[in-house]
């Protein structure tokens, strides 16, 4: 009887057992399932946020390379244009060059051509002397007795006339510092000859042959200022321009032509004014 009884509670244990152990294992599937979805979230939202990232970078990436190749080609363009800019230059002092040359060539028929011309009117002023001056002549020969003697104003002009070309002299001979030095004495001793504004100018041209172009300059804006009516003027502005194109004042030069051939059309040197300032503005239209 007792057994009997046993055994059905015995029964009844063991169900409820299993039960709660069925029970336990529920909640912990339910448990892990969630977990794992968590798992699953929390991966997917980092590799979300990876994926972002990364895409932030390549359009930085993308961005960074498309500016250095703007970069690049600019560069490029850059070394380009300095390039043609330094084959520029390198034509442009060639021509310069030439033009430098061509200048020494003109200031030298132009020194020539104005000792010539010096010789020809000192010629022809010793001739018109004699034809005025008859009689004193004739007695001077007769008497062999000085010159200065019988006409003291004669003398002058005789010593006025030999210290100009003893300083002529030198600087044909190329022997410009002293030239300088013997034209600054004799207008030091004759300020009011009518070789001054010659001697002037050869003062400049003097310092334009020793390449000293700014002293060049100064003196011949001395004669202009001093002698404004002399037929050396234009001769001296020419001269300024091309000591400007020495000292690459290329603007400065080509409006000093400009004035030559404004004021002065009929000079001289007008042509060869022309001339240079042709030259100059094909420079400047190729700039």
């Amino acid at each position: 009887m007792t057994m009997r009884l046993l055994i059905p509670l015995l029964l009844l244990f063991f169900c409820s057992a299993s039960q709660a152990a069925l029970f336990a294992d529920n909640d912990a599937r339910d448990e892990i399932v969630k977990l794992r979805s968590y798992v699953k979230e929390q991966q997917d939202k980092r590799i979300t946020d990876l994926q972002a990232k990364l895409d932030a970078s390549d359009a930085l990436r993308q961005a960074l390379e498309q500016r250095i190749g703007v970069q690049e080609t600019q560069t490029v363009n850059l070394l380009a244009q300095i390039d043609r800019l330094n084959s520029d230059i390198s034509n442009l002092r060639g021509q310069l060059e030439v033009y430098s040359h061509e200048i020494e060539l003109s200031q030298q028929r132009q020194r020539d051509l104005y000792a010539d011309l010096d010789g020809r009117l000192r010629k022809l002023e010793a001739v018109g002397t004699a034809a005025a001056n008859p009689v004193q002549t004739t007695a001077a020969a007769a008497t062999g007795a000085d010159a200065s003697a019988t006409a003291p104003a004669g003398g002058d002009g005789a010593a006025e006339l030999q210290s100009y070309e003893a300083a002529l002299d030198l600087s044909k001979s190329g022997r410009h510092k002293e030239s300088i030095d013997a034209f600054g004495k004799f207008l030091d001793a004759y300020p009011s000859s009518k070789y001054a504004a010659a001697a002037q100018y050869w003062i400049g041209y003097a310092y334009f042959s020793q390449k000293n172009y700014k002293s060049a300059i100064d003196s011949q804006k001395v004669l202009i200022k001093t002698y404004p009516d002399s037929n050396k003027v234009p001769d001296a502005m020419y001269n300024i321009a091309n000591s400007q194109i020495q000292l690459s004042d290329l603007k400065g030069a080509r409006q000093t032509l400009r004035d030559v051939l404004a004021k002065y059309p009929l000079s001289e040197v007008a042509p060869l004014a022309k001339k240079r300032l042709a030259v100059l503005e094909s420079i400047k239209s190729r700039n």
